[in-house]
């Protein structure tokens, strides 16, 4: 019965974790998309996209952004991981995807 327990916790745990990294790719969205649309370039838009992820969560994000016609949108891509964030992830990836209006300066 104990190994039985053990797989069901494993498992579980693994539920969590892929739950959270959505969490966190719509998370990093919205704040790369927030301050996207407060400046100029998109490399502030990237940054803030990957300062609101936890680091074993950086190392293979992917944040895209991109600003016209007076729209900004975002699209994170991150890695689930087995297990342990940090370690080894899966081949698949979750994304995060974010727009708003680009705000005008006075």
């Amino acid at each position: 019965m104990l190994p039985l327990i053990i797989i069901t916790l494993v498992l579980l745990w693994q539920c969590v974790l892929v739950g959270y990294t959505f969490t966190l790719a719509g998370n990093a969205a919205d704040e790369a998309v927030r301050a996207g649309t407060a400046s100029e370039g998109q490399s502030a838009c990237q940054e803030a996209g990957r300062e609101h992820l936890p680091d074993a969560w950086q190392g293979d994000a992917e944040v895209d952004c991109d600003a016209g016609g007076g729209f900004v949108t975002s699209r994170v891509t991150l890695r689930v991981p087995v297990l342990f964030p940090g370690a080894i992830g899966f081949p698949f990836t979750v994304e995060g995807h974010a727009g708003a209006v680009q705000e005008e300066k006075d």
